[in-house]
């Protein structure tokens, strides 16, 4: 399922970047697509969408990052002694061809290079025996040193670095394990961070507590990216001008070096011992540790670290949860996480539009499947929801400890979207998912992924938290999907979880009428998830702050008729709601107004037909840009089946409303409101 994108080009600004990959524009002249082109189109994407459904049910596409994930696996095959030379052979291919002309790395397709990355990669060649005499490896080593050398790389590369003996570990911020111990109500602890963060540093806390050195031949070392001799190299973090909370912390950071050492052993032994425990729990399953690679390697390492191999049962768990990350088939690479349940619905909600019969083999086979993946633990979000109960969808196959809002809200969606509600017991376990959203409402009424009122971005300014994504606070995108998901139950804005919601969106809106997209790319996700929740939700679209992002959206719409957002907009305000057109990102700009009766508008009309213009003869899109967001500004993703769903989603409504006929999510809404019974949270 991968699909192999072209060596980049090397930029060197955003400016540059935008001309780069903005394709030659297409004026628009075509009139309105013929009713029956406009069918076969559609009808084209759903028979090849279907035909991608895994006979147990559901679907899943791969999901790729940047080449920091298969360079951290390469180099972690090395630490564990398991390296499979045909398959490390196969990822040295796979990262040549993502180097850009240049010699650097980029996180994303098409993007500026990266300094982590770039080391990582570099590293991983080097390691697995590429000749640096090379071109490829003199142009990356001359790209890193003139970009502030490998001293210049983020933390999480500071860790690889040290764990491999090629600088000192005082490099790396003071991580104490004793911090394990620190309460919920103190100025900082494992509970105020996000799920993510949780997962991927309390193994890391045992890693830093035994601080290893794993020795390398000479000719793998890569001394000769540091533009200062490493072993002189002390703290990297200094302080910011006009930062002063981040500078406190630093002052921190260098006093937490000189009295962590002091700490008595006993209880380091004490703290170690609680961190493997908690690490052991959260392995439990075959999703490994958070259903996220990183998470997973550190997981693996800490425990190889205490003395356990292959023969323990949850360190073989999580090998083989790494290496079912791993895609072996055009390309070798490895995946950051899977996104089945995500896949899944979304692929469901894009075919119930097309017109595919409810009753459809397809439709009860995946609707099986999810409710087999229902997740009733509760998880670490019910430190601040103690008597609440689980109901969640996960995006994994399995990641029981950390159901997550978007998921579950799209999965009952879909499910609402082909009739699923009109079975007793079916709609029993819509309730329970329906309860636990509400659940996760957080104080300031929005929704956050995974916690409660995980909002405390102060935390952000600690020296560990680099890539400025600690925690995970209410976002525009994911309250939105809940507002659409409590509309299209029937509930209305006198509901007082949509009454609060719809306030926090209205704070939230960017000064240009667009909203900020956190789990997509970025403008232009953020105001589709705002715009189709308040349209099922039945707002007056001449309302001005709606009709202001409606006005954005038109604004930003490229000459060809689509729509794009390039991954750097998080960086530049300027390139906000600019980038190449894509299929996936056309398609949440149709969505998005539609929703708000802007189906008969010029832009719409366009946007169609640049969707049927760019369709490939098979049926689906061809999308090798990034659109989906790991953090931003630091990790991006290519979700392989955005191109697939998204589109058929976009064009099979446009044409139901074209033709005067209610879309599905509008004929549940009106054939509402659909009664859940008494939902424990609201009783309380």
């Amino acid at each position: 399922m991968s699909d192999k994108a072209p060596l980049s080009e090397s930029v060197s600004s955003p400016a540059e970047l935008l001309t780069a990959v903005l394709p030659e524009q297409q004026p628009f002249h075509s009139p309105m697509p013929q009713t029956d082109k406009l069918s076969e189109a559609i009808s084209l994407a759903a028979t090849e969408l279907l035909q991608r459904q895994d006979e147990t049910g559901w679907w899943r596409f791969d999901l790729e990052a940047d080449a920091t994930i298969p360079s951290e696996y390469m180099l972690l095959q090395h630490f564990l002694g398991t390296v499979d030379t045909e398959r490390e052979s196969r990822m040295v291919d796979y990262l040549h061809s993502r180097q850009m002309k240049d010699g650097s790395w980029p996180l994303y397709h098409a993007g500026p290079g990266n300094i982590s990355a770039t080391v990582k990669a570099y590293f991983a060649l080097k390691v697995a025996g590429v000749d640096p005499t090379s071109n490829a490896m003199i142009k990356a080593r001359q790209w890193v040193l003139t970009h502030g050398g490998a001293e210049n790389a983020n933390v999480f590369t500071r860790f690889t670095l040290a764990m491999f003996g090629q600088a000192p570990w005082r490099i790396v911020p003071c991580m104490p394990i004793e911090i394990i111990f620190l309460p919920q109500w103190f100025i900082f602890s494992l509970n105020k961070v996000s799920y993510w963060s949780r997962c991927v540093i309390i193994p890391l806390l045992i890693l830093y507590a035994k601080r290893p050195v794993f020795e390398l031949k000479p000719e793998q070392n890569i001394r000769e990216l540091f533009i200062a001799p490493p072993e002189s190299l002390k703290n990297l973090d200094h302080f910011v001008p006009g930062k002063p909370l981040k500078n406190a912390f630093i002052v921190i950071d260098w006093v937490l070096k000189k009295v962590e050492p002091l700490s008595p052993e006993w209880l380091r032994q004490k703290a170690i011992d609680k961190a493997e425990a908690w690490t052991r729990e959260h392995m439990s399953g075959e999703g490994g540790i958070g259903g996220i690679y990183p998470a997973m390697a550190n997981a693996v390492t800490a425990l190889t670290l205490l003395g356990h191999d292959s023969n323990d049962a949850d360190m073989a768990r999580g090998l083989k949860a790494i290496d079912d990350l791993v895609i072996d088939e055009d390309e070798t690479y490895v995946q950051p996480c899977v996104s089945p349940v995500w896949d899944t619905c979304l692929s469901i909600s894009a075919l119930s539009e097309a017109e595919l019969k409810i009753d459809h083999r397809s439709f009860r086979s995946a609707v099986d499947w999810l409710f087999d993946k229902q997740v009733f633990v509760r998880g670490d979000w019910k430190s601040k929801a103690g008597d609440l109960d689980c109901g969640g969808w996960a995006f994994q196959f399995e990641n029981d400890f950390y159901p997550d809002v978007d998921d579950t809200c799209s999965v009952v969606m879909a499910m609402l979207r082909i009739g699923v509600h009109n079975n007793p017991a079916k709609l029993r376990r819509i309730a329970q998912a329906v309860n636990w959203v509400i659940g996760m409402q957080n104080s300031d009424g929005g929704w956050g992924a995974f916690d409660i009122d995980n909002h405390y971005e102060y935390l952000n300014n600690i020296p560990f938290a680099d890539h400025g994504a600690l925690v995970d606070p209410s976002t525009a995108d994911l309250t939105g999907r809940c507002i659409e998901m409590l509309a299209m139950l029937g509930y209305d804005r006198s509901f007082t979880p949509i009454a609060r919601g719809l306030q926090f969106l209205q704070k939230d809106q960017h000064e240009s009428g667009a909203w900020f997209g956190r789990w997509g790319v970025n403008f232009i996700y953020g105001s589709w998830s705002v715009l189709i929740g308040l349209g099922i939700l039945g707002e007056d679209s001449s309302q001005p702050y709606i009709k202001k992002a409606i006005n954005w959206l038109c604004s930003v719409q490229n000459s060809d008729g689509g729509w794009g957002e390039d991954c750097n907009s998080y960086d530049d305000p300027e390139l906000k709601g600019r980038g190449a057109s894509t299929a996936s990102q056309t398609a949440w700009a149709l969505l998005g107004l539609m929703a708000v009766g802007e189906v008969n508008s010029e832009s719409v009309q366009r946007g169609i037909h640049y969707l049927m213009r760019n369709q490939e003869s098979e049926g689906a899109w061809q999308e090798s840009l990034y659109s989906g967001t790991g953090f931003p500004r630091v990790f991006y993703l290519r979700y392989h089946g955005y191109s697939h769903y998204f589109p058929l989603w976009a064009l099979s409504v446009y044409r139901n409303v074209k033709q005067g006929l209610p879309t599905k999510q509008e004929l549940v809404r009106d054939s509402g409101p659909i009664d859940l019974g008494p939902l424990p949270v609201l009783q309380q």
